[in-house]
């Protein structure tokens, strides 16, 4: 249960952050509710799954599911650079975060 709470954690964060681009300094309102929202489940579900799972484990595998997921993100929506240097550092994110995952004992 503590892995699908920080999936569901590690997704709010990805939206939580790409909000951040829409909300403009908070002057928007809809962009801004979903920031607080997002942001605040982020955190809420992240600190749920710490019931089940090590602090160190479950904070890195929710930082690297967002910095991954908003990069990849931004390569499509943004048109942000897909050159093999970040793909290979996207790559190694994910590499860690499924090493962490795969050297937790429940």
């Amino acid at each position: 249960m503590g892995w699908l709470l920080l999936f569901a954690a590690g997704c709010s964060e990805i939206i939580f952050a790409l909000s951040l681009k829409y909300n403009e300094g908070f002057s928007k309102l809809w962009p801004s509710v979903v920031t607080c929202v997002s942001g605040a489940g982020s955190f809420g579900l992240l600190m749920w799954s710490l019931k089940t799972l090590p602090l160190g484990t479950a904070y890195a595998v929710w930082t690297g599911m967002g910095a991954v997921g908003v990069a990849i993100i931004g390569i499509f929506l943004f048109k942000e650079s897909s050159d093999w240097i970040r793909l290979t550092s996207i790559m190694m994110i994910v590499i860690g975060i499924a090493g962490l995952k795969l050297t937790h004992v429940d």
